[in-house]
């Protein structure tokens, strides 16, 4: 890893994929052409890009209780209690609506609603995700959404895997579907004659998944279009450099775009870690893909100070950050832009990926200085309500309609003044 000194350059920001010109007009054509036909567009698509003829897209009770009766007892009881913490933690973010009422029997208030429908994206075919399946649909289903539907590509079998599906069950969505790529964001946010449109969409995918998110984004709400994925570790002269280098990996095997990066004071941790680092890639099973990724986006940034360093990764605001320091409680309050904050030795980012309970799905490309995790409020929406009593408007009226006069609406202004000259009124 290439070990420099802080200097005003610092970023891990790659450019965002936008496609080419050919994936984006493939992706408008496909979005078209399943508006147009539905079911039909549908299943053409996946036996072309899946390579499967499918006669139902849904996944059958059948194929839920054959996932069930397949799947490891020992990997069934992890999934139940990583989807139990998931879903303690996600609950503490349940807030009410409320009302206020004054002396004059005004009535200010916000009215908290559930989303009616969500679309869960799992990405799939030669992989299975199922804590990309809990991380979705729990949130959703803890906010209160009624519908939640899942969408996945199947493998060469037609099916999805075991662990998806009985993730899927566990987390409490009922709706799953086996298709997968631009075809099934189309389908979610516009409908076929199987599947209902939906209300928003979430999770991630390759990048025909992201252009046609997107591409629907304002017909339907989405979460985000997430980049690659990025690790800083914040460290002192304490931290071990064999665990800061498997942490630095355990991103870096995600991707050839991942980012990982060490941020210290100390001079003898970064050249312990560059070798460590090194060393660990030698048996990495995904050693090309993490190769790749640690020498174009891996950095190693040496600051002066501790102070320093801290200031270096607010500048950074990555996705995922460890603070493997002496005291990192101490460091928390000083920690302004971060997707998940992992402190300690005994908090690796792993933790939080699968089990620990905060969400995985994070802002990347230092959006983190302005957006947050995946949570439940993504999955609600809020009303204001406004109950201005009859003394209310008699009071405040004539302000009112300055301030619509102030800004050239005099419709605004009468439709005041017509309820204050109402003579039935007085």
């Amino acid at each position: 890893m290439k070990i420099i000194r802080v200097s005003e350059e610092i970023s891990i920001k790659r450019s965002v994929d936008s496609g080419t010109e050919e994936q984006r007009y493939a992706v408008k054509s496909i979005i078209a052409e399943v508006r147009k036909n539905g079911d039909e567009a549908v299943r053409s698509y996946t036996e072309k890009f899946d390579g499967i003829q499918l006669s139902s897209f849904a996944a059958t009770p059948a194929e839920v209780e054959e996932a069930y009766s397949t799947i490891d007892p020992s990997i069934l009881e992890v999934i139940k209690e990583a989807a139990a913490n998931i879903r303690s933690f996600h609950e503490k973010q349940l807030r009410p609506s409320w009302m206020t009422t004054d002396e004059n029997g005004t009535m200010l208030g916000q009215k908290v609603t559930p989303l009616d429908s969500a679309g869960l994206y799992v990405p799939g075919g030669t992989a299975a995700y199922p804590s990309s399946v809990l991380m979705n649909v729990i949130p959703a289903k803890v906010a209160g959404v009624r519908r939640i539907v899942i969408t996945s590509p199947p493998g060469r079998d037609g099916k999805l895997p075991a662990a998806v599906l009985v993730a899927a069950k566990e987390a409490g969505a009922e709706e799953i579907y086996k298709i997968g790529g631009a075809q099934a964001i189309a389908a979610l946010a516009y409908g076929t004659e199987s599947i209902k449109p939906v209300d928003k969409i979430t999770g991630p995918g390759n990048i025909f998944v992201a252009l046609a998110k997107r591409e629907v984004f304002g017909d339907v709400d989405i979460d985000m279009i997430a980049g690659p994925s990025e690790i800083a570790v914040l460290a002192d002269e304490t931290a071990r450099a064999n665990e800061v280098a498997a942490d630095l990996l355990s991103q870096a095997e995600h991707d050839p775009m991942a980012c990982s990066v060490l941020v210290t004071a100390s001079s003898i941790l970064a050249e312990k870690v560059a070798e460590e680092v090194e060393r660990q890639l030698a048996d990495l099973p995904r050693r090309e893909i993490a190769g790749k990724s640690i020498e174009d986006f891996g950095m190693i940034y040496v600051a002066e100070t501790m102070e320093e360093a801290v200031e270096t990764v607010n500048r950074l605001a990555p996705e995922h950050l460890e603070v493997l320091t002496e005291n990192p409680m101490e460091l928390l309050g000083q920690i302004r832009h971060a997707g998940a904050i992992f402190l300690g030795r005994y908090s690796p980012e792993p933790v939080g990926d699968y089990f620990a309970g905060p969400n995985h799905v994070l802002p990347t490309n230092g959006t983190a200085r302005f957006s947050s995790p995946l949570n439940v409020e993504d999955f609600q929406k809020k009303s204001s309500i406004v109950y201005y009593s009859k003394k209310s408007l008699q009071e405040n009226g004539a302000k009112i309609a300055a301030f619509a006069r102030l800004e050239g609406l005099e419709a605004h202004a009468r439709a005041i003044e017509e309820r204050l000259n109402n003579k039935e009124e007085k």
